[in-house]
């Protein structure tokens, strides 16, 4: 009798001892803070990089913007005649609201994330700026300038999706995304007639054409690029480019109705 409860005795210590040797590892990891997140310093050498500009132009008679029937809220009635975005051209033919990018080409590099906020206002009833661009991680910054109710909608498809009111002028809301993607829509479920576009990417190489339809993406590396040219209506557009130390290339896109 005693030699089986010895036996019975010894094999419930091990077992224990067993389990506590597993387990104490794991308890002891879980009560260590996390390591700090890496340093990111700019992978590009700024004495080598070069840059990539251009021009997109839109080809045609452009559709005329249609004047927007505010009425529905009498604060927005009274703001100045808001006016359809979708296809604006500027000097030259240049074709605004486009937005540019280096879409493949940056390899592994990691880049550093701007701490300074990017901000997305409602002004005068509508969205300012129409299309803007971001990093991942970056500040977001949605504000409001309108005595009324606003309500932020963003509807991506890789990030998520949320909902946020903005009932008084003044009042903010700050997001980040979480992934690359472009673009994500934004609208107003309050003032149908309100939308804005926002180009999220894992590097800082992006722009918006302006109303003569000119961009530039600075401080790139020596290489072979694909840059894509983004526009709501009439869809998209790639070039491939190569730049060489110190070098500017020049690309130009031409859109048609």
């Amino acid at each position: 009798m005693r030699s089986r409860f010895h036996r019975l005795f010894t094999a419930g210590a091990l077992a224990f001892t067993a389990a506590t040797a597993l387990t104490a590892p794991a308890c002891s990891r879980s009560e260590e803070a996390p390591p700090p997140p890496a340093a990111v310093s700019n992978p590009v050498d700024p004495a080598t990089a070069g840059a990539v500009t251009g021009l997109v132009k839109f080809e045609g008679t452009p559709p005329p913007a249609e004047p927007i029937s505010m009425d529905s809220d009498p604060f927005c009635e009274k703001q100045p005649q808001n006016r359809t975005e979708t296809v604006v051209v500027g000097e030259g033919s240049g074709l605004q609201n486009v937005f540019v990018y280096v879409k493949d080409g940056l390899g592994d590099r990691v880049f550093p994330v701007p701490s300074t906020a990017v901000v997305l206002d409602q002004k005068g009833c509508r969205y300012a700026p129409h299309v803007l661009g971001i990093q991942v991680g970056q500040p977001m910054e949605l504000a409001s300038s309108d005595n009324t109710l606003h309500n932020i909608h963003a509807v991506p498809e890789q990030n998520r999706e949320f909902n946020r009111a903005l009932q008084l002028s003044g009042m903010k809301h700050t997001h980040t995304f979480s992934t690359k993607e472009v673009m994500v829509p934004f609208k107003c479920d309050v003032h149908k007639w309100m939308n804005a576009y926002v180009g999220v990417l894992d590097h800082p190489f992006y722009a918006v054409t302006t109303g003569n339809g000119r961009f530039e993406l600075k401080g790139l590396p020596p290489g072979t690029y694909t840059i894509e040219a983004w526009h709501e209506k009439l869809g998209t557009q790639t070039q491939m480019v190569t730049i060489g130390e110190k070098q500017t290339s020049d690309v130009a896109f031409t859109f048609k109705s």
